[in-house]
């Protein structure tokens, strides 16, 4: 069982697994909402099971996606497309013990911040 929480524990949550990849968005809207980049997971969102959701707040952020946030600490932990609302993305900062991850593909790097370049050697996709 893969376990996660925000920083200040009002949202924490169970998934029996995630995808082993992690995929780094590079635009602006997610820099703007996790103070840097978004680097992320996917489940189903019914396999997500919550067990302290108190602090948690869904932000729709744009016309096509909302982000959830735990409305206490600021964590950004989920981010769900309207347009396929089985799958959530999961913030890869946000679990307890990701091992056996790794990140595979970098989104969105045109929109990316000029003060780092990206070296690991994983995929980049300008947009997506």
């Amino acid at each position: 069982m893969i376990t996660g929480k925000c920083e200040c524990g009002a949202v924490e949550f169970q998934v029996p697994e995630v995808r082993d990849s992690i995929t780094v968005c590079h635009c602006t809207q997610c820099r703007r909402t996790s103070g840097h980049l978004w680097a992320s997971t996917v489940a189903p969102a019914s396999s997500v099971k919550f067990i302290k959701y108190e602090g948690l707040t869904w932000f729709t952020s744009s016309d096509i996606a909302e982000r959830g946030f735990c409305n206490r600490c600021g964590s950004s932990l989920f981010y769900r497309l309207d347009s396929d609302p089985d799958r959530i993305a999961i913030s890869a900062g946000c679990l307890d013990n990701p091992e056996g991850m790794s990140i595979t593909k970098h989104i969105f790097v045109k929109d990316k911040a000029c003060y780092y370049e990206i070296t690991d050697g994983a995929e980049q996709i300008q947009r997506f």
